[in-house]
């Protein structure tokens, strides 16, 4: 359905329904009123008659009059920039471009707009989105599951580094000697260390013995205290402190809904950048910094034909852009209908990508001076994850001088890029069941409590001594295939069941403007078929769970699967509960299926597009003139 306000005089011959304004509560209705022209096409399901128009559209569930919106349009920028620009900006990024042969990423087909713009007059979150009734609803709970999973050990990475934080403020940094509590009798002094130390091929990023790595993973993790994932131990209490901490942070600035959240962001959001600059002005004037940059930037395009540079790129950029996740739809649910989710997607893709390319000249200008004083070559220390900024970043800021700042100042910036990720991933969680459960959107900020305390204990696992066992397995299985698959099918239904053609007139409806020829045939072809390329690629190339030289037993591989499978398999169990519970012929509980809410009607009378000739489809929603 289509409506535009006009300020003018209906003709008499017009065959439309006038629908008058409510009566402005402030003073008497001016001489000339707003009149609301309602204009409908026909594969709507609804039909002209010669004095009105039937039937009408079905009311939303919750009225977008009741639903709050953003203080400030800045507010959801800042948000959404604060969720994509996250830590795997820093710690991933980077060293992915520098394996894969040099600078390049990207891929805003998926990001945009789909993931901006929710189904105009249902401005809800998350689980009840524009796809076909069965499909919206499984996937929409599939990913709020995904986002549940991360939350468990995201967490726990933004409290070690509070941890971190709180240990730097010393004269004199805890991993910068072996004279430690916690230190082996083996621990190396750095100053002493050269290359002869490491023997057998082994790279100086993999060297455990180093007073940096013993810290992280004897002085914060006590991993020596646990034999494998069957030996955990009891959680930390330092940690624990920590944790607590974070998910305190989190519940107050979301509590109230993004009228809290939205200014919160101004921080988390804006400090990563002024600290990166900070850190990236430093970094390339130190001795080494060139080569590491000159690593960073090469670029070998060889690599292109090797699989795996395709799914580390995809797997990157949903990581990064949060595609799939349901944040974006829960951010946007809470934008003015007429929003322009064309820029806001193209702005917020584009600051991502630029902020995860500068980020590489800061780590990379880094790794070259660690290169350059342990006198070993850039793919000696080059790494990624925790080992880089939780280890290599904090050995080398300990070498410079005035380094208790350098460090402080590093872990404001991985607190802050955590903590609005996170805030985001929870919002998605809390926007997505409180759109779909009345009772939960009535009791927002004890539904709120219940999430961020219910994360808070599932975390706890993570923080035991053995907890970095448990964090890598959630960290390769919640969100790997799963996620990829969860966007796969968001994919298939907007542009196979939900349609390209209506979700392009859905766009024009709130921009004035269809979406070119380019978006159509992504969202159609290209982001489909390259999703199930990669979804078909990572279940064939899966290998066994390692953490460094730990293999994890075969039941915790299955666990892991056990985890994946648990977000996947609830779209064809939903599908299925779907199915069954509809009336008819198996042609037309399909049809139900398949088909919008708002178009049941047309089931009814036999008028399923969804059943037409594919190639027919194809041609009209591409093709047909806007």
């Amino acid at each position: 359905m289509f409506k535009a306000r006009m300020n003018k005089q209906i003709q008499p011959d017009r065959k439309v329904s006038v629908v008058a304004p409510l009566p402005d509560r402030a003073g008497p209705p001016p001489p000339r009123k707003d009149v609301e022209l309602i204009l409908v096409k026909e594969h709507n399901g609804v039909q002209y008659t010669s004095s009105s128009l039937l039937p009408a559209a079905p009311a939303p569930r919750y009225g977008a009059q009741d639903r709050e919106t953003w203080g400030k349009k800045i507010d959801f920028l800042l948000s959404v920039i604060g969720f994509a620009v996250d830590l795997a900006n820093v710690w991933r990024f980077p060293y992915l471009c520098y394996k894969n042969g040099g600078g390049k990423s990207a891929a805003r087909e998926v990001f945009f707009p789909r993931p901006h713009a929710p189904k105009p007059h249902r401005r809800e979150g998350g689980i009840p989105f524009f796809s076909p009734e069965f499909q919206g609803e499984s996937v929409g709970y599939a990913v709020i599951l995904i986002a549940l999973y991360v939350g468990f050990y995201y967490n726990v990475i933004i409290a070690w580094s509070l941890y971190y934080l709180f240990s730097s403020f010393t004269f004199e940094l805890p991993w910068t000697n072996c004279d430690n509590s916690w230190n082996s009798p083996n621990c190396t002094d750095p100053k002493l260390f050269n290359a002869s130390v490491l023997g057998n091929g082994t790279k100086y990023s993999k060297y455990k013995l180093t007073p940096a790595a013993e810290f992280y993973e004897r002085g914060v993790l006590h991993l020596h205290e646990s034999r494998g994932i069957h030996d955990l131990g009891l959680p930390r209490w330092q940690l624990s402190l920590c944790l607590l901490v974070v998910v305190i942070i989190l519940f107050f600035s979301l509590w109230k809904g993004v009228k809290t959240s939205g200014k919160v962001v101004w921080i988390t959001a804006t400090l990563p950048y002024v600290v990166l600059f900070v850190l990236l002005i430093h970094g390339i004037t130190l001795p080494g910094a060139y080569n590491g940059i000159n690593a960073y930037l090469h670029i070998d395009f060889r690599r292109l034909k090797e699989a795996t540079v395709w799914i580390d790129a995809a797997t990157q950029i949903f990581y990064s852009l949060g595609a799939g996740f349901g944040v974006l739809i829960a951010f946007a649910s809470y934008n003015k209908f007429d929003n322009n989710c064309y820029r806001d997607a193209l702005l917020t893709s584009t600051i991502n990508c630029v902020t995860s390319f500068i980020s590489g000249f800061a780590i990379f200008s880094i790794l070259g001076y660690m290169a350059h004083e342990h006198k070993v070559k850039i793919e000696d220390v080059a790494t990624e994850g925790a080992g880089l900024v939780f280890i290599l970043y904090p050995e080398a800021i300990s070498t410079l001088s005035g380094s208790t700042f350098w460090a402080v100042v590093f872990f404001i910036m991985l607190l802050t890029l955590g903590i609005d990720s996170s805030m985001g991933g929870m919002e998605a969680v809390i926007t997505g069941l409180a759109d779909d459960f009345q009772i939960l959107k009535q009791h927002r900020k004890l539904f709120t409590f219940g999430v961020s305390f219910g994360t808070f204990l599932l975390a706890l696992f993570c923080i035991t001594n053995g907890g970095i066992y448990v964090l890598t397995l959630l960290d390769t299985f919640a969100a790997g295939t799963s996620i990829l698959f969860a966007v796969l099918m968001e994919a298939i239904g907007v542009s196979w069941f939900y349609g390209v053609d209506r979700f392009s007139e859905d766009i024009q409806q709130m921009m004035g403007f269809k979406p070119g020829l380019y978006w159509r045939l992504c969202w159609k072809f290209v982001s489909p078929a390259f999703l199930l390329f990669v979804v078909i690629v990572s279940i064939i190339n899966f290998k066994p769970l390692t953490y460094d030289d730990y293999t994890f037993p075969l039941w915790a591989n299955r666990i892991g699967w056990g985890i994946a499978l648990s977000s996947m398999i609830l779209v064809p169990a939903y599908i299925i509960y779907k199915f069954m519970n509809v009336r008819g012929t198996f042609k037309e509980r399909l049809a139900y299926c398949i088909t919008p809410e708002n178009e049941h009607q047309l089931v009814a009378q036999g008028n399923v597009r969804q059943f037409k000739w594919i190639p027919l489809q194809v041609c009209g929603s591409l093709f047909l003139p806007a």
